[in-house]
């Protein structure tokens, strides 16, 4: 090469260079200042907006008004009969709603997973169905099915006093609705924990002489313990902080309903306070519980499979009796989903003393459309959840970034920080933006900006609580998705001379962009129809979203019920098209989209 060549291509060569350490730098474990000050947002985010409502609200229930350190909030609640029954109860029904939805996914996983039968691959996505509605929503079909003179009553002949179901068996109503509708968080886990086992050490058990139950508890239950952890997990902390389904049954000695018909005296009154601090201490109980119990990893579970797993092909009556156990579990899981459909088709008092409705009508979804509460509160959820959907995606990207792309030092620490939303309960982080919202007007007074004020304002507060819940779905799908795309691609790039944001704009997120929409579809599905955060941020009838919406409309006497189940049927088509977009952009991953 001449000098004066040399000289013209020098600056390339240089230029090339400083992009290619700038492409290597995670290589050698330097961070990216670009990566450095994702980290940074991230940290803030999570301290705003996830770990200050928690602190405030420990701090309320610990804390006397003369500033001094006090248990006497905590003592009242374990010396009143009524919050210790409450307590119980909501306990109860976690342990049970966890057991049943086991009883039912463990023996569906195992089919799906190791067996082909007529329609398994129709039947395994229809029973995800329940995860499009909310389980107080299909309360609402329940309420109808088991009234005292209701279908069911009639079917099995009650009589003329009719059959109180309502007020027998309204805790048992309770276990069954939220088992149906929370089962399929189990059923993703053990499905995809099941998928990733090695097949080889089973069949090693099986030639030693190991019979089949022998080498499902000693070999195969070990194996997908942490898919048991995290479902059991997931279900367990939901179930014992549900809100919007004990309301819906009209059933108020349960904790969190009590901690919701104290929330008119908050700002006054720091016993709601210190229950949810309460129901904070035991879910993180029944956590750690479940973590010693199920959460230690089996060495041999993380082993790559050394042969493909053959689903074993089920023929004749053991076939029909597969497709049989996913059918009946569709169809009681739908269940009362169906009611509510048909109860939206009936007329006002249509259905009683019938085991079918007498009169049909499509009145009440004319009614949903143009009732004064209900159409704005369609508009308002969309407007809700597309806000905190595209905070869900900024947030959940950097942080996608952040922990596949960077050497950032504690970026384990934002994985787990991303997760978190999954273990706390909703309706400690509601009640702890409620709480911060109170705090921040009683410092600055008139001076308190309207968007930062809950009770006049609520719509930033409720689009800051829905991202924050939903983020974990956007951060999984967009995890797996950089995790399948080359690091090449984008070093290459990069030594072509295109700046981080090209790289970025033209490689990275087309190659990510399914995951991305899957992220974000689920993030929208859910936050559409999120219960706790609704039910106790939006205060004011202009604001209230759509679940605020259903539960009062369940409430109002005549036409109410049945507009509310109008309601919740356009809700239902609404998140069943963005629920089977998730799932075919996602495909088998989606169940890591529920894991802790």
């Amino acid at each position: 090469m001449t000098a004066v060549e040399y000289e013209r291509l020098a600056p390339t060569v240089s230029s090339a260079r400083k992009r290619w350490r700038w492409a290597a730098l995670p290589l050698v474990g330097r961070a990216r200042p670009l990566h450095v000050g994702m980290a940074l947002f991230l940290y803030l985010f999570f301290a705003v907006f996830l770990l200050w409502p928690v602190v405030q609200i420990v701090r309320t229930g610990f804390v006397r008004q003369d500033g001094r350190i006090t248990l006497d909030y905590v003592r009242l609640i374990f010396s009143d009969p009524l919050l210790m029954r409450g307590l119980l109860n909501a306990a109860t029904v976690a342990v049970s709603v966890t057991l049943l939805t086991l009883v039912i996914s463990l023996p569906l996983a195992v089919l799906g997973v190791r067996h082909e039968f007529p329609g398994r691959k129709l039947l395994s996505g229809l029973l995800l169905v329940p995860l499009v509605l909310p389980p107080f929503v299909g309360a609402i079909g329940m309420r109808m099915l088991l009234g005292r003179f209701g279908p069911l009553t009639q079917l099995l002949g009650g009589g003329p006093a009719g059959i109180d179901w309502m007020g027998k068996y309204r805790l048992a109503g309770i276990i069954v609705v939220e088992a149906l509708g929370l089962y399929p968080i189990m059923l993703l886990n053990l499905q995809a924990a099941l998928a990733n086992i090695d097949p080889a050490m089973e069949q090693a058990a099986a030639n030693l002489g190991a019979g089949r139950w022998m080498v499902f508890r000693k070999i195969t239950l070990p194996l997908v313990r942490p898919g048991l952890f995290a479902g059991c997990t997931l279900v367990l902390i939901w179930s014992f902080t549900e809100l919007g389904t004990p309301m819906m049954f009209d059933y108020f000695t349960i904790t969190p309903v009590q901690v919701f018909k104290q929330i008119t005296d908050v700002s006054s009154n720091p016993l709601p306070y210190a229950l949810v601090v309460v129901m904070l201490a035991a879910s993180a109980l029944l956590y750690l519980v479940g973590k010693v119990a199920l959460g230690k990893p089996f060495d041999a579970a993380t082993s790559k499979a050394s042969v493909a797993f053959v689903p074993r092909r089920l023929r004749g009556g053991k076939a029909l009796l597969a497709t049989m156990a996913f059918a009946g579990v569709f169809f009681l899981a739908v269940l009362p989903h169906l009611s509510v459909i048909v109860t939206s088709l009936t007329t006002t008092q249509g259905w009683y003393k019938s085991i079918l409705p007498g009169h049909w009508t499509l009145g009440h979804y004319r009614a949903a459309l143009v009732d004064d509460l209900a159409l704005p509160s369609v508009w308002n959820s969309i407007c809700y959840a597309g806000g905190a959907t595209v905070l869900a995606v900024i947030v959940g990207l950097c942080a996608a970034i952040v922990i596949v792309r960077s050497d950032v030092p504690g970026k384990g620490i934002i994985d787990s920080l991303c997760m978190l939303p999954l273990a706390v309960p909703g309706l400690v982080l509601s009640f702890g933006y409620l709480s911060m919202s109170i705090w921040i007007k009683h410092k600055w007074g008139d001076r308190t900006p309207r968007f930062l004020d809950v009770q006049e304002w609520p719509v930033l507060v409720l689009i800051l609580a829905y991202a924050a819940r939903r983020l974990p779905y956007v951060v999984r799908a967009t995890v797996a998705g950089l995790q399948q795309t080359p690091r090449d691609l984008e070093l290459a790039a990069a030594n072509l001379g295109a700046p981080r944001h090209v790289v970025l704009g033209r490689i990275t997120m087309p190659l990510i962009a399914a995951n991305l929409i899957a992220g974000a579809l689920l993030a929208f599905a859910f936050a559409m129809l999120e219960v706790s955060d609704s039910l106790i941020l939006a205060q004011r009838t202009t604001y209230y979203p759509i679940t605020k919406a259903i539960l009062d409309l369940s409430q109002r006497l005549g036409d109410g019920l049945y507009i509310a189940s109008a309601l919740g049927v356009w809700a239902m088509v609404l998140l069943t098209l963005t629920i089977l977009s998730a799932n075919a952009l996602l495909g088998k991953k989606m169940g890591a989209v529920f894991r802790v």
